[in-house]
């Protein structure tokens, strides 16, 4: 008999150790306190998470559509949302930067494809690793680019090509953004940007490497060297 409860006592362990593995390998829950930029956000543990598969434009590169597509991810997963986070078995769990890549979901939608769906992200296979929704990926940015939505429209330049870094490209020359009642803003010597808001990225204005000084509304100096809009 107590080899039996003995037996039974190591099967019950069996069992919560299959449960456990299950459980770790079905995802983890987080809770977003911040939105870096289109594909990156950060927790409420501390840590930062890259969405996998994906890549959007650079915030504060100047890039076409860079402040757009953390728009929409702020939009889909907005600080203080409860997310779930999938890792991919068949990728790398973390990147050269310490952050974690998954896949996140809310509200039954995978937020890194439906990034996708919208043009505000492309498909990006580092290394020519293709996880699990690589084929959806790739389906989503066909779609988004036939129907001209987000970056396809706004960056008409962009190749689509998920084995590299998404460049987003507007064709032709920056089209100039009237200042309202001929005001500029005082951040920005040498040119005359409109103040903010609306929010403008350096795709948005005719300038490129002029000096900014003070608070710098538009963000156009991302690397805080004192140039904005750098070529």
């Amino acid at each position: 008999m107590q080899r039996s409860f003995a037996a039974l006592g190591v099967v019950a362990i069996l069992l919560g150790v299959a449960v456990q593995l299950a459980t770790a390998s079905s995802g983890a829950d987080g809770v977003i306190v911040s939105v870096y930029d289109g594909d990156t956000v950060t927790l409420a543990n501390g840590q930062r998470v890259r969405l996998v598969q994906i890549d959007t434009p650079e915030l504060g590169s100047g890039e076409c559509y860079s402040r757009a597509a953390r728009t929409e991810l702020v939009s889909l997963a907005p600080p203080g949302s409860r997310v779930g986070l999938e890792a991919d078995v068949r990728l790398d769990q973390r990147d050269r930067y310490g952050r974690i890549l998954r896949y996140v979901w809310r509200n039954g939608k995978n937020v890194n494809v439906e990034l996708v769906r919208r043009g505000a992200a492309t498909p990006y296979f580092y290394d020519g690793d293709r996880g699990k929704y690589a084929d959806t990926l790739m389906a989503a940015a066909t779609f988004a680019r036939s129907r001209k939505r987000g970056l396809w429209k706004a960056c008409p330049g962009t190749k689509l090509d998920p084995y590299g870094p998404v460049t987003t490209i507007r064709s032709g020359p920056r089209a100039s953004t009237p200042p309202p009642n001929g005001k500029c803003d005082p951040s920005y010597r040498g040119v005359c940007i409109p103040p903010y808001p609306p929010d403008l990225d350096c795709a948005d204005v005719p300038y490129s490497d002029f000096p900014v000084v003070g608070s710098d509304p538009h963000g156009f100096d991302g690397d805080g060297d004192g140039v904005g809009c750098e070529s």
